[in-house]
């Protein structure tokens, strides 16, 4: 196990650094470049050279990415030029991440408790009724995009009928204090649990519209999967041998099951930012997706150099944890 975890590691660094090349490079070749946002279009001829001499974009370009990744190492990327001017990115980052992070949380944790016993029942009552409705309904799922179903989840439940909060993390008007920046996990701490309950509010619907793709993914693979194992031998051999069907479903089904659904909770997790950019925007969330949009929006280059990198080392850890996890669940993965 120790010799899997090490060589994907390994794997893991290599992704980290192909990532950090060619982000390097994309923002290097982007329109007018990071000296174009920090002095603007209107920039002189002289103050441009000054800046680019000061940020070393006059070297070669290999220097440029060895000093990049020495100031990606000691995480210098520089301060906001637009999301909010003059500040760390890194910070920007940092204060912006836990939003994010409990939004994915619940969307991905709404995706898993509905999909997959959802894909299991709907495997084992292959052409039923519950079958070719839940098959429709996922299907609806992946074909409405997040945007809008988040414009009419927000419409129905927040404007025409009040039953959530319209927009934002919290209600400012209760005064909460702020420990971790995980706004649920702070009301927890502090005993403020009308501030948890009011958080909790504000993340059903963005989270139930993020959910829905995840949702569709992993409901689709699930009961793929446990109609592929439902027709293996081993299967009809526990039957016949009077297993209970809790015994089979535990032990034989589910556990080969679950093998390709990991890894799709692994992919489904780590591609959670693309919808929060649309999910976030809509319902003003103030979290990681919605910065990304607003530094794409208005160049800031030193918020989009962290957020995609930071991104980019997220989804690769996320995917390292998914092949430990499946070398758990399979012991056989682990001598490959």
């Amino acid at each position: 196990m120790a010799r899997f975890i090490i060589r994907r590691l390994m794997q893991m660094v290599g992704v980290v650094f192909a990532l950090s090349l060619l982000l390097f490079l994309w923002l290097r070749s982007l329109p007018g470049g990071p000296v174009s946002a920090i002095l603007g279009e209107r920039a002189t001829p002289e103050s441009r050279a000054a800046l680019e001499k000061a940020f070393g974009l006059d070297q070669p370009i290999y220097i440029q990415y060895l000093k990049f990744l020495q100031r990606a190492a000691q995480g210098e990327f520089g301060a906001s030029t637009s999301v909010l001017p003059g500040r760390d990115a890194l910070d920007i980052f940092f204060a912006r991440l836990p939003a994010t992070i409990e939004l994915s949380i619940i969307a991905m944790t709404i995706a898993i408790v509905f999909a997959i016993p959802l894909g299991y029942l709907a495997a084992k009552r292959h052409g039923s009724a519950i079958d070719n409705g839940a098959v429709i309904l996922s299907l609806v799922g992946v074909a409405v995009p997040v945007f809008f179903l988040a414009f009419l989840l927000k419409y129905w439940f927040a404007i025409e009928t009040p039953v959530f909060p319209v927009s934002g993390r919290q209600d400012s008007a209760l005064g909460c204090t702020r420990v971790t920046g995980f706004f649920v996990l702070d009301g927890i701490l502090t005993r403020e649990y009308d501030c948890t309950t009011d958080a909790m509010r504000h993340l059903v619907l963005p989270a139930i519209a993020l959910a829905t793709i995840p949702f569709a993914v992993i409901f689709r693979i699930t009961r793929a999967s446990v109609l592929d194992v439902l027709d293996e031998d081993y299967v009809r051999t526990a039957e016949a041998k009077g297993l209970t069907m809790q015994v089979i479903r535990a032990r034989h089904v589910m556990r080969n099951a679950l093998l390709p659904v990991v890894t799709t909770i692994g992919l489904q997790t780590g591609g959670l930012l693309a919808g929060a950019v649309l999910t976030e925007t809509v319902f003003n969330f103030g979290g990681i997706g919605s910065t990304l949009f607003q530094a794409f929006t208005d160049r800031d280059y030193a918020v989009l150099q962290v957020i995609i990198l930071a991104t980019a080392v997220i989804y690769v850890v996320v995917n390292l944890l998914v092949d430990i996890s499946y070398a758990v669940i399979d012991p056989r993965v682990r001598t490959r």
